[in-house]
């Protein structure tokens, strides 16, 4: 995250709990994955936060690496996976469902690849300028293909969703990432993810307004029942 490790540590705190909140909205369990999301976020925040105290400290190298992967993977690894299931998981759509599937097979084989490149390569976090750096010396020739592909793996699952309200959160992940390209391209892991984190207090906004639908459809069914035991 940005600014310092105060920061972080503050906003992995607020968006955990905004996280905790956002599950106690959910009313189905096809909803859980997604609305974990923002605790999620908010564990990734405060393991920048040690990555930012352990930097500096060569003592405390061991922990600066447990806590750097920690945050990459859960960035890298996880989040092309984490996105699309959730957004799998909700869909009732049969056309879109199949879509989906794809989306989250190509996320896994995304994942497999990161995940690869963490076990056979180095990865070394630098302060610079208020932000976190994460230098890597993964392969060159296909760090752009492998992030074009994570964009639509973390992306389009957004739009296709016919979730109400989804294709907001859709709308400003994808401008928070072109302006992290935009601005921050040095720091691109540790910024982005750092508005991801912020615009996932909008899924407790989109689970909210989905289990006040649900109510309602629960209560004109009690009332359909109700008149069709009192025809008169």
């Amino acid at each position: 995250m940005c600014f310092s490790p105060e920061a972080s540590f503050a906003g992995g705190v607020i968006i955990a709990s905004i996280g905790i909140f956002t599950i106690k909205k959910v009313h189905k369990p096809s909803q859980l994955v997604f609305a974990s999301i923002p605790l999620f976020f908010g564990i990734q925040q405060i393991a920048e936060g040690f990555v930012w105290i352990t930097t500096p400290l060569p003592e405390y190298s061991y922990f600066q690496k447990f806590f750097t992967y920690m945050f990459l993977i859960m960035a890298d690894v996880l989040w092309p996976l984490i996105i699309p299931l959730s957004i799998l998981l909700m869909e009732k759509a049969k056309k879109k469902i199949k879509i989906l599937k794809v989306i989250f097979g190509i996320g896994l084989l995304l994942s497999i690849y990161y995940a690869y490149c963490f076990w056979f390569y180095v990865v070394t976090p630098q302060i610079m300028d208020y932000h976190v750096q994460y230098n890597t010396d993964f392969p060159k020739s296909v760090a752009i293909p492998a992030f074009i592909v994570y964009l639509f793996v973390t992306i389009t699952p957004l739009f296709i969703s016919s979730i109400k309200k989804m294709k907001w959160l859709g709308i400003l992940m994808f401008s928070s990432c072109l302006l992290t390209v935009v601005f921050f391209t040095q720091y691109l892991a540790s910024v982005w993810c750092f508005f991801a984190a912020l615009i996932s207090g909008v899924i407790f906004w989109i689970l909210r307004g989905s289990k006040r639908m649900f109510n309602l459809e629960k209560l004109n069914a009690l009332k359909e029942q109700i008149k069709s035991l009192n025809p008169l």
